[in-house]
């Protein structure tokens, strides 16, 4: 996946979760992009980039407490970069309450976009932010868990941390 900010000079760092390391880029005014780091598409800063850590220590205090259980919803400058119909996607997806899931049907109605889950599906998919914008909480129709960047056993324990599993695939997987 590129990123818009990827011809800027950023600073990044990554930071080990109990999700696998992800890698946080930003500038000194918002986070741009939360990247998980294992699976097949690990994220090489690009070389103008610099590695610093400070700049994160506040997402790295909100994440940390997020998969320790004791927040629910995050308080950080974003600066998500897509077109407009992904932008709104992504702050839609900002509205759906920790512990609850929505379709990708019901995402697109929330937007006003009923003929678009599709579309709708496209743009969580390209969302820069996972994880603090929650694209994990968006699940098929039928409660199936789809398609999430980070793989799906990372999607189920996102929701498993949250309680918005089914009771039969419920786990303590933190």
């Amino acid at each position: 996946m590129r990123y818009a900010a990827e011809s800027e000079a950023m600073q990044y760092h990554v930071m080990q979760s109990p999700i696998g390391d992800l890698l946080l880029a930003g500038d000194a005014d918002a986070l741009h992009v939360v990247h998980f780091q294992g699976g097949v598409r690990p994220m090489k800063p690009p070389a103008q980039w610099e590695r610093d850590a400070r700049p994160f220590r506040e997402a790295m205090r909100q994440l940390n407490a997020y998969f320790s259980g004791k927040l629910t919803e995050f308080d950080l400058p974003l600066a998500p970069r897509g077109t407009d119909f992904q932008l709104k996607v992504w702050r839609t997806l900002q509205s759906i309450p920790y512990g609850e899931t929505w379709s990708y049907g019901q995402l697109a109605r929330r937007i006003r976009r009923p003929d678009a889950p599709r579309a709708v599906g496209a743009a969580n998919g390209q969302n820069p932010i996972p994880v603090i914008i929650p694209c994990h909480r968006v699940i098929g129709a039928d409660g199936s868990l789809t398609g999430f960047g980070g793989g799906l056993p990372i999607k189920q324990k996102l929701l498993a941390l949250e309680g918005a599993l089914p009771d039969a695939r419920q786990s303590k997987l933190f």
